[in-house]
């Protein structure tokens, strides 16, 4: 029945499955302070429509948001390095995703089965890209990279990076690049 969580500043670490399975809570705010999270925080959290992410997160993990059906918003923040294997796994309802600046890696399935997901931002920071990493996002045609296309094309990506997908282009900053 838990429906609101404060997290207050002096919480530095979120522990494995913490929050798994609050089917009521509805939107939750990690803050600054918080630098580490860790396997399936808020796995099936499935009322949960929006996710801050702190700017003292490094990593967003395993499973970590896992199977929030309700999910729509998510703000990450600007420490984030690496989105994990299947952070956003089966977030049906997500439609759009900005990633920031400070990402350099998207792990594998990192948005396996967001079909909703139709906007997907990757900054010119990233360097590799895992399998499966869009696997099953049939909404999503349409990837937009902040680089060039010989930025994108040096870009480390694992085959299957878009399986099962409707990916037809990357729009670069000066052109589009067929998938």
């Amino acid at each position: 029945s838990l429906t609101s969580v404060t997290i207050p500043d002096s919480v530095t670490s979120i522990g494995w499955s913490a929050f798994r399975n609050c089917t009521s809570l509805t939107s939750i705010v990690i803050p600054d302070s918080v630098t580490d999270t860790d396997f399936g925080v808020f796995e099936y959290c499935d009322s949960l429509t929006s996710v801050t992410i702190g700017n003292g997160v490094t990593r967003i993990n395993l499973n970590e948001f896992h199977a929030c059906t309700s999910l729509t918003s998510v703000t990450i923040g600007n420490s984030v390095t690496s989105i994990g294997v299947g952070a956003f796994w089966d977030c049906t309802s997500l439609t759009s995703v900005t990633i920031p600046d400070s990402v350099t890696r998207i792990e594998h399935s990192a948005f396996t089965g967001c079909t909703s997901l139709s906007s997907v931002t990757i900054p010119d920071s990233v360097t590799s890209i895992e399998s499966w990493v869009f696997e099953d996002c049939r909404s999503l045609r349409t990837l937009t990279f902040t680089g060039t296309m010989a930025e994108w094309k040096a870009i480390e990506k694992e085959s299957g990076w878009d399986s099962d997908c409707v990916i037809t282009k990357v729009k670069c900053s000066d052109g589009n690049v067929s998938v």
